[in-house]
């Protein structure tokens, strides 16, 4: 994860949290977000599988624990947190629906946000014959940490089969900004999007 210098993105995600909130960060990387929550008198804790990711939050003062997102979530009890954020990780993870589930489960509010491939960019890409790279995709396809693409539509409906409500969508341009078209065509011009959601419980 690169600093909050360049992740506008958290920013949008830090507004849409209340003072005072619970957050679990999963996927933390150096614990910016979480550093950021603090100042609104947030308590949280990151999750992060390498090892210097979680000695960076550590020497920053960000409480974190190093978990496997896929296997190892069940340490949480269910309710423990307000949010449970999962940012530009999920296409990461070997078990997407098992993570998201978890989530649904840990605490009454998630927020995803996630790469589109299916992008202008992307595909133009791939119209071209090549496997599309951007700001959102940055890696070569043999030095990705990506496991999974998708697209918005096909994002959406897990989401609802998992009995997570979407309160908000918002689409995000390259530079990790809430888009100028807004949802206009979103899925054709967000370079990734983000979501508020809430368990249907």
């Amino acid at each position: 994860m690169t600093s909050s210098l360049f992740r506008p993105d958290l920013a949008v995600i830090s507004s849409l949290i209340p003072e005072g909130s619970r957050v679990l960060d999963l996927g933390c990387g150096h614990g910016d977000l979480l550093a950021m929550l603090q100042a609104k008198g947030c308590t949280g804790t990151g999750v992060d599988v390498a090892p210097d990711r979680v000695l960076a939050c550590l020497r920053r003062g960000v409480d974190v624990i190093e978990l496997d997102l896929d296997t190892q979530l069940g340490e949480f009890a269910a309710d423990s947190y307000d949010f449970v954020v999962l940012s530009r990780t999920l296409q990461t993870v070997h078990k997407p629906r098992a993570v998201l589930s978890e989530m649904r489960r840990i605490a009454l509010h998630s927020i995803v946000s996630m790469p589109n491939f299916a992008h202008w960019r992307n595909r133009l890409r791939l119209l071209r014959g090549r496997m599309p790279m951007s700001k959102d995709l940055p890696f070569k396809w043999y030095d990705t940490p990506n496991l999974h693409h998708t697209s918005l539509p096909d994002l959406e409906p897990l989401f609802s089969k998992l009995d997570m409500v979407i309160d908000r969508r918002i689409p995000l341009d390259a530079d990790g900004h809430p888009h100028k078209l807004g949802n206009l065509a979103a899925n054709w011009a967000a370079s990734s999007s983000l979501y508020l959601l809430h368990a249907g419980r």
